[in-house]
């Protein structure tokens, strides 16, 4: 796929009655590409492909799901994992705090 065809599709999408977007978010959408394969572990449940896609979305719907990614959160930097690796790439103990916050607000919304 290539940008052109990613967008000639959103217009699409965008032409369709059925589709509401906000006002303020003009386009609608945020599109990233990248040319890499996903990686696969062996002995891992996902098969191998060529591409994947991800969409994160601001909707009641997936509130469930931010919930639980907090709580996972929230476990896992009680006991410090993972945060050494952050923490030598230079990002501040103090960060994960306040990204905890910012998901914990969007999620009361």
């Amino acid at each position: 796929f290539t940008t052109t065809n990613i967008q000639q599709a959103i217009n699409k999408i965008k032409l369709r009655k059925d589709v509401q977007f906000v006002d303020w978010i003009p386009t609608g959408f945020k599109i990233g590409l990248n040319s890499s394969s996903p990686t696969v572990f062996p002995d891992d449940d996902l098969a191998k492909v060529s591409r994947s896609c991800t969409m994160l979305s601001n909707s009641t719907a997936v509130k469930e799901a931010w919930v639980r990614l907090v709580q996972k959160f929230r476990d896992m930097y009680k006991r410090r994992a993972f945060v050494h690796w952050y923490v030598g790439e230079g990002m501040e103990e103090s960060e994960f705090t306040v990204s905890e916050e910012s998901v914990a607000d969007l999620i009361q919304e």
